[in-house]
């Protein structure tokens, strides 16, 4: 039973996008609220979100559309949307569209405010016309519609009147979730049939592709091409870390720049994505290691990723590079030789070290977070695998990976929130020139 639970979990939590995941939200609530209005001419947008999902969508580039923007992902979605295609809802953008997103944009239809809710993962998008308006929300996963309000009539609510439980699902944290442990998925990464882990294979694909893209063209801060360059002028050396990081950082450059090639994401996030999968075929490519074994360490990679998110939640305070690395930690800890024992001190060995990186918002910059924790993620590997792990006595670190990642759980829910206001208090007061 727990072997058919995993691969369920999986496919829902690797999902293929297009872009950051935040404005796709807010693209795809729009797009299925134009599907249910009537009337062909909008007259306003209106966006309300809560403060984890504005941050990530202010800044990032929304692939084809060499803009970023709350506003700009909302009239997109209305424009060209196609709600059916989930995460990838404005693949295919046209030119036209843009142009025509931009100018209503300057005409000023689309405004944009913060929802008066404690969710961390919240869009809601009203589209009006003259004769008609839809409303639409989305609440606790990116494409999950808990309402869908169309001129005064409910068509779906699951928004329930304790606003912190829609449907059930809360942001962190569900009984259906208690069979993943560290041990299950250890298990299960040791009995699975390849043929059955074929959205491994496809992340493994994607995300590669994307990060060769990075590492060959120029997109925002260029980190893995940097790397790589350094490689190339005798500043860095051609070593396992370096490559990883190069390989890692690269995709990030490409996704958050606008690319237009879409990632495998991981519990909701395309970052966390690629950082709990190249890593690991990097260090495949430089151990030379079978398919098998490849998509073995991959498999468990992406699991100890979503297992560390169900304690933290989609969207925290903390970067979540912090957790994908530490799949990508306990991947490379299984290529090099290790045990069970040895990736849960892998775990302790990361949460010693990058707990407590802040996220501040989806952008170019997130290559250089991503890489840090490559780099990490390496690191604690060789040490696991050489039997030396971080103490109980320090800091959050307990005696076991799993009590660490409950404090960990802890600092993202529990003091989450104040430090989530004053980010996005900088974001949005800062002035650039």
């Amino acid at each position: 039973m727990e072997y058919k639970k995993f691969l369920e979990r999986l496919e829902k939590e690797l999902v293929v996008t297009l872009g950051c995941t935040e404005p796709m939200a807010i693209a795809f609530a729009a797009a299925l609220a134009k599907k249910h209005v009537k009337g062909d001419i909008i007259t306003s947008v209106r966006v309300l979100a809560s403060a984890n999902v504005l941050k990530n969508a202010m800044a990032v580039a929304i692939p084809g559309a060499q803009g970023c923007g709350v506003d700009l992902a909302a009239v997109l979605g209305v424009i060209a949307g196609d709600f059916s295609k989930g995460l990838e809802v404005l693949e295919g953008l046209t030119p036209r569209d843009v142009e025509n997103a931009k100018t209503m944009i300057e005409q000023g239809k689309v405004t944009v405010g913060i929802a008066d809710t404690s969710k961390k993962l919240y869009v809601e998008v009203i589209v009006k016309t003259p004769q008609s308006y839809a409303r639409v929300v989305v609440a606790d996963e990116h494409t999950q519609v808990v309402l869908v309000e169309v001129d005064g009539n409910l068509l779906i609510n699951r928004l329930s009147a304790d606003e912190s439980d829609v449907a059930g699902i809360s942001d962190s944290g569900k009984s259906e979730d208690s069979f993943i442990t560290i041990d299950s998925i250890w298990e299960f990464v040791q009995r699975a049939q390849i043929s059955d882990l074929t959205i491994i294979k496809k992340a493994i694909e994607l995300n590669t592709n994307v990060g060769l893209e990075g590492l060959s063209n120029a997109y925002g801060l260029e980190v893995g091409k940097t790397i790589k360059s350094s490689v190339g002028k005798g500043m860095l050396s051609d070593d396992l870390i370096t490559h990883a990081m190069a390989l890692t950082a690269g995709a990030s450059d490409a996704r958050m720049s606008g690319c237009t090639m879409p990632v495998m994401s991981n519990s909701g996030s395309g970052n966390q994505g690629i950082s709990a999968t190249l890593p690991v075929v990097a260090t495949g490519e430089k151990l030379q290691v079978s398919s098998e074994q490849l998509i073995r360490a991959v498999t468990l990679s992406n699991l100890i990723a979503i297992y560390i998110k169900l304690k933290i939640g989609r969207l925290s305070a903390l970067c979540g590079a912090t957790a994908s690395g530490t799949g990508a930690s306990c991947g490379i800890t299984y290529l090099l030789g290790g045990g069970k024992a040895e990736i849960k001190s892998a775990i302790q060995n990361m949460q010693g070290n990058t707990t407590g990186m802040f996220c501040d918002g989806a952008k170019a910059g997130c290559a250089l977070k991503l890489s840090t924790c490559t780099s990490a993620a390496v690191q604690s590997a060789i040490m696991a695998v050489e039997g030396k792990t971080i103490q109980a006595t320090d800091g959050i670190i307990e005696r076991t990976a799993e009590q660490t990642i409950e404090n960990l759980g802890r600092l993202a829910n529990d003091a989450s929130y104040e430090v989530d206001r004053i980010i996005l208090d900088i974001m949005v007061q800062k002035k650039v020139g």
